[in-house]
């Protein structure tokens, strides 16, 4: 007998099955998901945590004439199974492969791309409008999650929605998980309809009187569950939602299909907006998944038995874990160091400096406008605040960095975590913008290390600084480099000359530098090159004293960095060379082209764009070849 997910080619041939096979569709496609992830890494808890929603929605709704908006969308995988696309999950997050996200180009049924979340109400409200004037009838749903709730665009979207009264279905997907434990009042007031034990007895009591009626009991129990989630409605939940405009249905158990499908129906025949409230287990039937969903949320491959990951530990420690001790190390002897993340107290490195000193971090949840405002407070309070970010978050924030850090000249480090390419989460999440968008920024300085013992220093000359500042880090282990056991602080703008040469200089900033140097060493041995390399160390203000007695020197000169070329570091040393006059000045600028990095692992992207040792060498002597 035939599997039911090997029927399954489109959302059309769930309609054919039974409520039974939807059942056994469920426990296979969970199946399915733990097998290949384990092969290819991935998300993996949040995807256990939806299967059911999932079918229900594509069960319910008629794909791609019905609209499915998946807020981020890394917890689309069994859309992408019910799409049409299970043949492709080998390749899943592979280069040249099947996204982890949603891509239009892959199927008719993906109708918004997202990587960064609290974005898919506004979107799905933008469609409802189209929809409107066009004067169709499709029915168009939102999922979000509660930790998406925690940012700010959501509840612009929702009051913008509450006052259009636009036909719109918002699906509230609790599951008291975001990447980490969600924060807030939010996540209180959502947790309190979940658990308020009046409502449990309440039910309790009521099933206990309808099972003592003779006869007509045991038929009532059948519609039991729609009685109590009744009961939530009318005594405690959705007051806030209703409040703006919604109508609200919930809290329903997000894993029974029944369920999820009445619901559905009842929102249908509402109109204006309507929210339900679904609750689901992240990590749903894998035992290790569901006991630490946060260790399970992005996974590498792993055994699928076991849940341990595959390989050995790596032998450096990664950047993460060095800006996460020398915090620690300089909490203890600075009263007024805090601590600042957006939902990513374990991806930043930040627990351990939560641990030890919990009345000096602050987790906002995933809100960095408010986050970054908030250290200007703590920084005009007289405390030294250093928000730690990922860089393709950070994005989200260029107001309030501009307007509430440098317009006032604040004392604030930013930590900017995964810069540079990032590999396999793809377009969304590169980290290759940072570095124009903050050097434009007056009263802004910009470092970035070469390697893990910099780093710490980096982030020591950061937080003794007077004004805004930035140190930008790449994902991963360092080098392995021996660390440094007391803190300097490095003179601003001043640059480190790392090998002399007489006829290319290459200047490389942060990740590049490593491979700069190993470059240099090829040329030297195979091509009778001689190149020097000069670590830039800082971004902004660039070491122009240095630069300018060098360059002069030099038949070519070569920026090297692993970030965007258009308003990148390379940009930077050509203003100052035009600035400065000189004349005659053959550059070459080594970055990332006007395009999107695309998922693959971050070697093949380095090489992809000529950013390791090989890359460097042939742009070197390819214009050496052309002069």
């Amino acid at each position: 007998m035939s599997s039911v997910l090997s029927r399954i080619e489109s959302p059309a041939d769930l309609k054919l099955l039974s409520f039974q096979e939807l059942e056994i569709l469920a426990s296979e496609v969970r199946s399915f998901l733990i097998k290949n992830i384990s092969r290819t890494g991935g998300h993996l808890a949040s995807n256990l945590g939806v299967v059911e929603l999932t079918i229900a929605l594509h069960y319910h709704l008629n794909s791609p004439r019905d609209k499915i908006i998946w807020d981020v969308g890394h917890q689309a995988y069994t859309h992408k199974i019910l799409t049409g696309r299970k043949d492709h999950f080998s390749e899943l997050r592979q280069k040249d492969g099947m996204s982890g996200y949603l891509k239009r180009k892959e199927s008719i049924h993906d109708i918004i791309e997202a990587g960064h979340t609290s974005t898919s109400i506004s979107s799905a409200l933008g469609l409802a409008l189209a929809r409107d004037l066009d004067e169709r009838e499709e029915r168009i749903y939102a999922i979000i999650g509660d930790g998406a709730l925690t940012g700010g665009m959501a509840f612009e979207a929702m009051n913008h929605a509450g006052h259009l009264q636009r036909d719109i279905t918002v699906i509230l997907n609790e599951n008291e998980m975001s990447i980490s434990t969600n924060t807030g009042a939010l996540s209180r007031y959502l947790n309190r309809i979940r658990t308020d034990p009046a409502l449990s007895k309440l039910e309790d009591d009521l099933e206990f009187l309808m099972n003592r009626v003779p006869r007509i009991g045991p038929t009532f129990n059948k519609s039991l569950e729609r009685i109590k989630n009744a009961l939530k409605y009318t005594f405690i939940s959705g007051v806030l939602f209703e409040e703006m405009g919604f109508t609200y249905i919930g809290p329903i158990d997000g894993h029974k299909l029944t369920e999820l499908r009445d619901s559905f129906k009842r929102a249908d025949q509402i109109e204006g907006p309507v929210l339900i409230h679904v609750n689901t287990c992240k990590g749903r039937g894998y035992k290790p998944a569901e006991k630490k969903p946060d260790k399970y949320h992005g996974v590498g491959r792993f055994d699928p038995e076991t849940g341990d990951p595959e390989g050995s530990s790596p032998p450096a420690k990664e950047y993460s874990q060095v800006f996460g001790e020398t915090m620690v190390a300089l909490g203890e002897n600075m009263q007024d160091l805090v601590g600042i993340t957006a939902a990513m107290p374990g991806g930043t490195g930040l627990c351990e400096f939560g641990e030890r000193f919990p009345d000096r971090t602050f987790d906002t949840g995933i809100a960095e406008q408010h986050a970054v405002s908030l250290a200007a407070g703590l920084a005009r309070g007289g405390k030294n605040p250093v928000f730690a970010v990922y860089s393709t978050f950070l994005q989200r924030a260029f107001d309030q960095i501009e307007h509430d850090l440098c317009l006032q000249n604040l004392p604030v480090t930013l930590a900017v975590d995964r810069a540079g390419i990032v590999g396999r989460d793809g377009e969304t999440h590169q980290g290759v913008f940072d570095l124009s968008y903050l050097r434009i920024l007056p009263n802004m300085m910009v470092m970035a290390p070469k390697d893990e013992n910099e780093l710490q220093h980096m982030l020591f000359t950061a937080i003794k600084h007077s004004g805004p500042s930035a140190v930008r880090y790449p994902r991963g282990t360092g080098h392995g480099v021996e660390m440094d056991s007391e803190l300097k602080k490095l003179t601003p703008g001043k640059a480190e000359y790392l090998r002399e040469g007489e006829d290319v200089l290459i200047i490389a900033a942060g990740s590049e530098v490593y491979p700069a140097l190993e470059a240099a060493n090829i040329m030297a041995n195979r091509d009778n090159i001689s190149v020097g390399v000069i670590n830039a160390r800082f971004v902004k203000p660039l070491d122009c004293r240095l630069f300018l007695d060098c360059i002069p020197n030099y038949d070519l000169v070569v920026t090297a960095e692993d970030h965007v070329l258009k308003g990148g570091f390379g940009s930077a040393v050509l203003e100052m060379i035009n600035e400065s006059k000189l004349t005659e000045v053959r550059l070459e600028r080594i970055g990332i082209p006007d395009e999107f990095v695309p998922q693959g692992s971050m070697e093949e992207m380095y090489a992809e764009y000529g950013l390791d040792a090989d890359g460097i060498r042939n742009t070197i002597l390819k214009n050496r070849i052309d002069r």
